[in-house]
């Protein structure tokens, strides 16, 4: 996969986060036998268990992330899964002088919706119109310009914090003073929706050269978990004609942002004008699409993602499938609200025809709130077929077989 073999273990790497859109990335790491650190907050992260050394610190504290990656004296730093810590890991390891697939100006670029978008305007990349509103009666004005149903967001948050679909002008003061609240910025972004269907392109880029690997039809929640994903389902089941053209504009904003080297999760929106650019991650996307990806191609993004991070050369044959699946299927699993106080059927499910594995993403004890981000789903499941509708099939078969077994939270206080 790299020239020069694997890293020997005494490499070490620091891998900014640790729970479910992180646990991919740090068993890949784990089984190359690299020392690594893992930052997160909350001292129950999932992915401590396949770390060496535990930090519980916020991805969000550069300078205690600083100190940390100067003290282990590591060898790459990676923020899999998550926005807001690329730059950070990019500004670290400029500092530090170790190698890193972006740097900290693309990073930047990369992790704010705004910087991309503006990109996007210069370089022709279609995408959905979109005003910067730092008041609500600029909000208002745009959202008749665009007209209703349209889309608020935070510029520079990401799982689903600050989104919201404003169905009727009544509901565009909340959500506007939403997106403001949660925003790092003073403004918020006010977009068109695009009514159609939703992919993900998930791409790595060497040495300048784009290899787009797995395109994705994203299925999505109704409101009021808009923009939350329930499932990833490959292949998509669009013409070959318009998968080429959703391929062709998830290049071009790569491109647009900068983005040379490492991984790329570009979501594209396909309406009636043909497909748009939502938004580009310069990393691996945060629903086990670097897992769905390996199952389905026998490319394994995560690997890839480690390689990158600690600066070795990538040959050509590393995007070549070396195995095929018909269909492959990420399938997330929802809660209902409460204290979770156990998980019932996940070996019933694991041993399900096509099962690759299932994930349960909380201990006994974690309350889970009403279903609105990303962050509020249980688990996943990941199955295989030898069709998408196979894959589907299955995966939905060991969902069915798994039951979160929450108490009501406020008759417990």
């Amino acid at each position: 996969m790299v020239e020069g073999g694997a890293a020997p273990s005494d490499k070490r790497l620091l891998v900014l986060g640790a729970g479910p859109a992180q646990l991919g990335l740090l068993e890949a790491a784990h089984d190359r036998g690299l020392h690594v650190i893992a930052v997160d907050r909350d001292p129950l992260a999932s992915g401590f268990r396949l770390a060496d050394r535990r930090a519980i610190v916020s991805v969000e504290d550069e300078p205690a992330i600083d100190r940390l990656a100067s003290a282990e004296r590591i060898d790459g730093v990676v923020a899999p899964g998550i926005d807001f810590p690329v730059a950070i890991g990019a500004r670290v390891a400029s500092r530090l002088g170790i190698a890193h697939p972006l740097d900290p100006q693309t990073a930047q670029v990369a992790t704010s919706k705004l910087r991309q978008r503006e990109r996007f305007v210069e370089a022709g990349v279609p995408h959905p119109r979109y005003r910067v509103c730092s008041t609500l009666a600029e909000a208002t004005a745009a959202a008749a310009e665009f007209g209703l149903p349209c889309v608020i967001k935070a510029p520079d948050r990401q799982g689903q914090k600050g989104l919201g679909l404003v169905e009727d002008a009544g509901a565009l003061a909340e959500a506007f003073d939403l997106a403001r609240g949660l925003a790092r910025s003073s403004v918020v972004l006010v977009e068109e929706l695009v009514a159609g269907r939703e992919l993900t392109v998930n791409a790595f880029s060497s040495g300048g050269r784009f290899h787009p690997l797995t395109v994705t039809d994203r299925v999505v929640a109704e409101p009021p978990a808009f923009g939350v994903a329930l499932a990833h389902v490959w292949p998509s089941d669009l013409p070959p004609e318009e998968l080429a053209a959703v391929v062709e504009v998830a290049e071009a904003a790569a491109a647009a942002v900068g983005v040379r080297e490492g991984p790329t999760y570009t979501q594209v929106l396909v309406g009636e004008d043909g497909p748009r650019v939502g938004e580009l991650a310069a990393r691996l996307g945060g629903g086990h699409d670097a897992e769905l990806c390996r199952a389905a191609l026998g490319i394994d993004l995560n690997r890839l993602a480690v390689a990158a991070a600690l600066g070795e050369r990538l040959y050509d044959g590393a995007f070549v499938p070396d195995e095929q699946a018909g269909g492959a299927c990420i399938r997330f699993l929802v809660p209902e609200p409460g204290v979770l106080e156990s998980v019932e059927g996940i070996e019933q499910a694991e041993r399900s025809s096509g099962v690759a594995w299932v994930r349960s993403y909380r201990e006994p004890g974690h309350v889970f709130g009403p279903f609105r981000r990303g962050a509020d789903r249980a688990g996943a499941v990941l199955a295989v077929g030898d069709s998408r509708k196979e894959a589907i099939a299955r995966a939905e078969r060991a969902a069915a077989r798994i039951r979160f077994v929450t108490a009501d939270a406020e008759a417990l206080v």
